[in-house]
């Protein structure tokens, strides 16, 4: 089926970090229609079964497609890690993780050769990112680490002072850096925790941020496939969840950087 220049990107997260992909989409590609889901009722996807998650993924993306789409990017890395696959197989449009592009960029910019990753422990534990960046350059040595703080700190807005400078330190330490010229922002809450990570890890070591590679990555999959919208016109953006949406509107416009008006309740059909 042939998708139209004018459809929409749909995106879909467990929660509210898929937000800051969706403002990089909607920097890098601001023609672009966009319609975002938060599946607010089950997160975390983090510490559930991939076949759990699965399932949870593919219901996000056939409500994504009762929109009119051209693409679907999965805005969560515990998605990215195990359904990407079962999401190709189901869905008419191309799908784009957030782990792939995020490797891809490491080790792009390593010199050294060591990348370090950050992550929630789901995904930590998933081994995605490793697997990932080995596939981009197997001689890479990559460590990885959980930091479950800060995703409480982001959602809170516990983004710069003492707190989460505290949490970074802490994370960060015991030779964890050691020799990293290169660290993944392996969750998608962790950039609105950028600045604070880049004093801890020092001038030295450079901050790569999936989400922007996801962003990235979608542009040039648009463009390979001539789904591009190339004139001006209407940009429509929808935001759905499966809870109540006062509270995602209220984070989701940290993460947004700008105001989130509305949000509307949807149930999904979890088989």
């Amino acid at each position: 089926m042939r998708q139209s220049r004018h459809a929409a990107i749909g995106v879909f997260d467990s929660g509210v970090g898929g937000l800051t992909v969706l403002k990089a989409l909607m920097e890098r590609l601001p023609m672009e229609s966009t319609v975002y889901l938060g599946d607010l009722a089950r997160v975390p996807y983090g510490t559930k079964s991939g076949d759990v998650v699965t399932r949870y993924a593919l219901a996000c993306a056939h409500a994504l497609m009762e929109y009119e789409l051209k693409a679907l990017v999965v805005a969560c890395n515990t998605a990215s890690a195990v359904a990407l696959p079962a999401l190709e197989a189901a869905l008419p449009v191309p799908v784009i993780g957030v782990i792939a592009p995020g490797a891809q960029a490491a080790a792009q910019v390593t010199r050294s050769g060591r990348v370090a990753v950050i992550g929630t422990q789901g995904t930590v534990a998933s081994g995605a990112y490793q697997a990932a960046l080995r596939a981009e350059s197997p001689a890479l040595e990559v460590r990885a680490r959980a930091c479950p703080l800060f995703v409480p700190l982001a959602e809170e807005g516990w983004v710069e002072g003492e707190v989460p400078r505290l949490a970074a330190e802490r994370y960060l330490s015991e030779g964890f850096l050691d020799g990293v010229d290169t660290l993944v922002l392996g969750c998608t809450h962790y950039p609105l925790l950028a600045p604070v990570l880049a004093q801890v890890a020092g001038e030295a070591v450079t901050l790569v941020d999936s989400a922007l590679a996801t962003a990235d990555r979608v542009a040039q999959v648009l463009r390979t496939r001539e789904l591009t919208r190339l004139e001006r016109g209407a940009v429509e953006r929808h935001y759905l969840v499966t809870d109540t949406p006062q509270r995602f509107i209220e984070v989701g416009e940290r993460f947004l950087g700008r105001p989130l008006a509305s949000a509307r309740q949807v149930d999904l059909r979890v088989t």
